[in-house]
């Protein structure tokens, strides 16, 4: 059984209770204790401003060649928030069952609470930061709908929303880094995490430009490294996103939970060929007003879209979902896109027999609310496709289609955001706290600020007011064993027996034995399978890896190597961790475990639980953290 730590009481007094409970470092003593945060988006770069300006020392690191360049500025449709100034219902309540619901009932009860009361405060202070948000004539923040709610509450700018909120944090970090409080580290890679007896005391980090070692020491260390869909190769990320920092952690005893909880996007730009390195996500705010459909005649599907007739036409998530249309949660659409496609009425290229798309329709909107207004709410995510597909989508339909998107699994974090590993903190998408099974849309920018700007700085100081702190150094003998072990594991990596293939080679190979078993849908024999695919697959790597030039340099196809290696180990266990789950929630479809119709079918009384795993030797145990349910009773999710 895992301990959260949660508070009691009633659930709108959990956290203000437990703010007064946890113990404070007075400002004299705060300049004595030093964190290491790792990774600069929007959970790292607003935890690093706001420790900066309490007085602590801070590290902070990012393999991007500029914290701005963090992927949390591809988030780009808004950040959820109840401010309610459409007097449309919306409250903390609102906001917090939307959640608990839209994550299929799989997300602890008292974090999803604190994170919606959180949220107005998250958007006041990037208003102050000087964050340009859209606003009303009358001056008020603009606001427009998101998957998986009825009221408008998500805050944006333009198609830009994650790039200006990160530009904020950054902005606040920065002055700390000029007071000499923040001292930052870029083309820094976190490949291993120092253990000194049972506490988290610092990382092992690779200057990707010079190729040297450095070990660097602290009183606790906060991983904000982002999530791990890259593991599926084909996906919406960027193309650096790794799991290596969390899955080192994982290996020195952090457990991780509900790996296989991983979401698909329905809004992406199909794929058109074998040779693609990634996808591009158009934002989920585009359904707000856009309309999805494909033709209902097989027959239709080569036809252009402006010859397809308005009756030949199937709006078919208006039609399968009229309460919500096509602001169904993420889980849902994408399923139901997937459906059309695999009856064959998928439009776009073919791939291996199959057309793998559908139409995102803005004419309607168009006509309705004028060019000039829907070039104002979405223009630079228009001119991005236009540039990316040479389609024109004020003329012609977008295509899109699923793809892998965020990962709601991570490192296991109790309710003060510290793993099972003593002075190891996670936040933002590093870590399994606020989404359950499924993430709604515009949660992940507020996961990530109320992580960094609000909680994190108020539970790091209370571990470190509760516990003291050897002086250690790089002699250490556990430093040393970290940074020996890495240099082992580099070498290996240089020096594979047989060496003939490159990371890309095992990395495209991996990803497509997890699109198939662990993707939109997942079956008892295909994860069975895949499970022993995967394993034969991460044997082959460790003997036919190819790394050319040197590690003491410059080298990319190193980095890429280490990072594949990781991403094969946690492919395994997604793979176990579906298999075990037997039921479908959220993201996690199950073929066994569907309705007739397609919906996801909970199992409550044997899974209601996060399933959280501990690395011994090569193997996965699991342990349990059972999810209660006090002020929501779990329901079957019905969006009709």
């Amino acid at each position: 059984m895992l301990e959260s730590f949660e508070p009691i009481g009633p659930l709108e007094n959990k956290w203000k209770k437990h703010l007064f409970d946890l113990a404070l470092v007075a400002p004299q003593n705060r300049d004595k204790h030093k964190v290491i945060v790792v990774g600069t988006g929007l959970a790292g770069a607003s935890l690093c401003a706001t420790l900066g300006e309490a007085g602590y020392k801070v590290s902070s690191f990012c393999f991007q060649d500029s914290p701005r360049r963090a992927h949390s500025i591809a988030a780009q449709g808004g950040i959820n928030a109840t401010k309610n100034y459409q007097n449309d219902g919306d409250s903390v309540w609102r906001l917090f069952y939307d959640t608990i619901k839209g994550g299929d009932f799989r997300a602890r009860e008292s974090s999803v609470y604190r994170l919606a009361e959180l949220s107005n405060n998250i958007i006041d202070q990037a208003v102050a930061q000087g964050v340009p948000f859209a606003r009303e004539y009358s001056g008020y923040l603009a606001n427009r709908s998101f998957g998986g709610t009825q009221v408008s509450r998500t805050f944006y700018a333009r198609g830009q929303t994650g790039q200006q909120l990160l530009l904020g944090a950054y902005s606040a970090m920065s002055r700390q880094v000029d007071a000499g409080k923040v001292t930052h580290h870029s083309r820094a890679e976190m490949l291993d995490l120092i253990m000194v007896g049972d506490k988290a005391r610092g990382i092992v980090v690779r200057d990707l430009v010079s190729g040297k070692l450095s070990t660097h020491l602290a009183d606790c260390v906060v991983l904000c490294t982002g999530g791990y869909s890259n593991a599926y190769y084909l996906s919406t990320n960027a193309k650096g996103c790794n799991t290596s920092a969390i899955w080192r952690a994982y290996k020195q005893g952090a457990y991780f939970a509900n790996p296989s909880f991983t979401q698909i996007h329905p809004t992406c730009i199909p794929p058109t060929g074998e040779n693609q390195s990634k996808l591009t996500l158009m934002s989920e705010s585009l359904r707000n007003d856009g309309r999805i459909w494909a033709p209902k005649h097989i027959k239709d599907c080569e036809k252009n879209p402006k010859d397809i007739k308005e009756e030949d036409r199937d709006y078919f998530l208006e039609r399968m979902y009229p309460a919500f249309a096509n602001l169904v949660p993420r889980d849902v659409a994408s399923r139901a896109v997937k459906h059309i496609c695999d009856e064959g009425r998928g439009v776009g290229v073919k791939i291996h027999g199959k057309r793998l798309g559908i139409y995102l329709d803005f004419n309607k909107v168009i006509n309705d609310i004028g060019l000039s207004k829907v070039e104002e709410k979405y223009g630079n995510l228009f001119e991005m496709y236009e540039r990316i597909t040479n389609e024109d989508p004020y003329a012609v339909p977008m295509k899109i289609y699923p793809a892998p998107h965020y990962s709601m699994g991570g490192l296991w974090v109790d309710y003060n955001l510290m793993t099972t590993l003593d002075g190891l903190f996670a936040g933002g998408e590093a870590n399994f706290s606020d989404h359950g099974a499924n993430r709604l849309g515009a949660s992940a920018l507020m996961q990530g600020l109320a992580d960094g700007y609000f909680i994190l700085p108020q539970t790091i100081a209370n571990y470190l007011a509760r516990n003291s702190f050897d002086e250690i150094n790089e002699d250490h003998v556990e430093v040393k064993q970290a940074l020996d072990s890495v240099k082992h594991r580099i070498n290996q990596l240089m020096h594979a027996p047989q060496a003939q293939f490159s990371p890309e080679y095992f990395h495209q190979r991996l990803g497509k034995v997890l699109w198939e078993a662990c993707g939109m849908s997942r079956e008892r024999a295909q994860l069975e399978q895949a499970i022993v695919d995967i394993s034969v697959l991460k044997e082959e790597f460790w003997q036919k890896i190819k790394v050319t030039g040197v590690d003491q340099d410059l080298n990319q196809t190193l980095e890429r190597a280490g990072r594949v290696a990781d991403f094969i180990e946690l492919g395994i266990l997604m793979c176990k961790d579906a298999l075990n789950r037997e039921e479908s929630c959220g993201a996690h479809a199950r073929v066994e475990h569907l309705s007739e119709a397609g919906g996801a079918r909970r199992n409550d009384e044997d899974f209601s639980y996060a399933a959280a795993w501990e690395y011994l030797k090569e193997e996965f145990k699991l342990h349990k953290e059972h999810l209660n349910f006090e002020f929501i009773k779990p329901t079957v999710r019905n969006y009709k």
